[in-house]
């Protein structure tokens, strides 16, 4: 049976709406491993649901009002508990690309950003 959606005044069921399609992209199959940086006062909400959904999950604070929470796969999520041990911003170029990668983003807009981030982008094509 489907969670029903809070009712406190202050959330909001539009406020979840891309949370809720990307558990519903992961329950199907699209993506192996979704962050979602969210507001706290959601944050029971949708960890309630990734536990009933048998989803693992593994929840980084941002600062005092967000938190980024990474669900998906349980070896997807066991790399990121060795990857992501500080603040996303404080990650090494290497490990950012692997992020990126682990979450499906472009490869080449990532090979981009790692250039970028080591400073040794040159525009050379093979």
């Amino acid at each position: 049976m489907p969670m029903p959606m809070p009712s406190s005044p202050d959330i909001q069921p539009a406020d979840l709406k891309v949370f809720l399609n990307h558990v519903y992209e992961f329950k199907k199959g699209v993506r192996q491993m979704i962050l979602y940086t969210v507001n706290r006062k959601y944050e029971a909400f949708a960890i309630a649901r990734l536990k009933s959904q048998k989803i693992d999950y593994l929840i980084q604070p941002v600062d005092s009002q967000k938190i980024n929470l990474f669900f998906g796969k349980p070896e997807c999520i066991h790399a990121i508990r060795c990857i992501a041990t500080r603040p996303l911003n404080q990650l090494t170029p290497e490990e950012d690309f692997i992020l990126g990668a682990m979450l499906g983003y472009d490869i080449c807009a990532q090979c981009v950003r790692y250039c970028t981030r080591k400073g040794k982008c040159g525009q050379e094509r093979v």
